[in-house]
């Protein structure tokens, strides 16, 4: 990877409460610099599922020299990897979407905007290779609170003056593709709007240009995220005499356009993600890039306080809560789990009923974040918040 001029910033830990974000009305300009991209074909869809970590082995050691566990996802990686921020990125999840880069994401969250519509936020450890990311689309400023937690560079494409706030703080290293010369429009994306990308090489300009470090800041290179399971003795969740069986988890009830949901493949040890939007039919969340289907190891859902900030049902989440309740899904099964987020940078976390952290198993992992109140089915089984 390109080595750039470190310059370490101490990160900022506030205590605010309040993380809402609606929109405006949401007006992308054109970029500084307008590339073309020509038709593209779409990828043949990729049958056999990528492979991961789910097999036994009897000796958990690295591929090769010099790799490392990921503090993300806990898979082998290198350590320079290892060691350089994350990106986040807002995607949006409309029919006019095309997505690049989505089977890479190693976190993808997943939450309401207005209008019931779902906007998507990667989450990458290795950006090291990219020739297309997106399609990029503006900031609600609750993904930032998400995003600091991982201590990433944030990367969107304008938003509405509800962000300024947290946009403007300077602990925020974000990347904004309505200043960046370069995003550019791709000829083959479905509509004028959803048109939006960005590669590495242009990321990479962009943190030279605004003097971000490529290194993690103060007090993050030793933090640990997640909590894993040893990688040969995963969590089977078989210790909970309360686990449900999980083969098919429905988001549809608080995703009304998205109409997302997740079967579990016996095979991959994964949950293969499909969604229907409205009025389409129902079928695999396919990485344009490379043809795969999207599919994790680990589900995680979180029910969070959110208000309607405005007629237009811009809406606001907060983030920063105190033991409020959820689920997680691995390997065909769930347990009830509560959450709670201390501060802007710390990080979420989730414990079991009787209030000890959660571990959960290698490889990626999907966050769904639900308005409080809203339930959603499990082997069409409604799922409701526990008062």
């Amino acid at each position: 990877m390109k080595r750039l001029q470190v310059l370490f910033l101490v990160a900022f830990s506030s205590t605010l409460l309040l993380f809402g974000c609606g929109k405006k009305e949401e007006v992308i300009a054109e970029p500084v610099v307008e590339q073309v991209i020509d038709d593209i074909e779409e990828p043949e869809i990729v049958e056999e599922a990528e492979e991961t970590e789910t097999t036994d082995i009897a000796e958990d050691v690295p591929p090769e020299e010099g790799m490392v566990r990921s503090r993300i996802t806990n898979e082998w990686v290198s350590e320079e990897v290892n060691n350089t921020r994350p990106i986040t990125v807002m995607i949006p999840n409309t029919k006019t979407a095309s997505h690049y880069g989505l089977s890479s994401a190693d976190v993808l969250y997943e939450c309401n905007v207005e209008g019931s519509i779902t906007r998507l936020m990667a989450l990458f450890q290795d950006w090291s290779d990219f020739d297309r990311i997106g399609n990029v689309r503006s900031c609600r400023d609750y993904y930032v609170y998400w995003s600091f937690e991982w201590d990433s560079f944030y990367i969107h494409f304008g938003g509405p003056f509800y962000i300024d706030e947290v946009i403007n703080r300077p602990d925020t290293e974000d990347i904004d593709g309505l200043s960046s010369s370069n995003f550019w429009r791709a000829k083959d994306a479905k509509n004028a709007t959803d048109n939006s990308y960005v590669d590495t090489e242009g990321i990479l300009a962009d943190i030279d240009k605004l003097g971000y470090s490529l290194k993690y800041r103060d007090g993050y290179a030793d933090a640990q995220h997640y909590q894993f399971a040893p990688f040969n003795e995963p969590n089977t969740l078989e210790q909970y005499s309360d686990a449900i069986d999980a083969g098919r988890i429905d988001m549809s009830p608080t995703y009304p356009v998205t109409n997302c949901y997740f079967v579990y493949n016996e095979e991959t040890g994964l949950y293969d993600r499909f969604q229907h939007l409205s009025g389409d039919s129902d079928g695999p969340h396919i990485d344009m890039a490379n043809g795969k289907q999207l599919a994790f190891k680990n589900i995680l859902i979180q029910n969070t306080y959110y208000e309607v900030r405005d007629l237009k049902g811009y809406l606001a989440f907060q983030c920063i809560d105190n033991t409020r309740d959820g689920w997680y899904f691995t390997n065909g099964r769930g347990i009830h789990v509560n959450w709670e987020k201390s501060s802007d940078y710390g990080a979420t976390r989730y414990y079991d009923d009787a209030g000890n952290e959660i571990q959960l198993n290698t490889g990626k992992t999907m966050v769904c974040i639900v308005e409080d109140g809203d339930s959603f089915l499990v082997d069409d089984e409604k799922i409701s918040p526990v008062k």
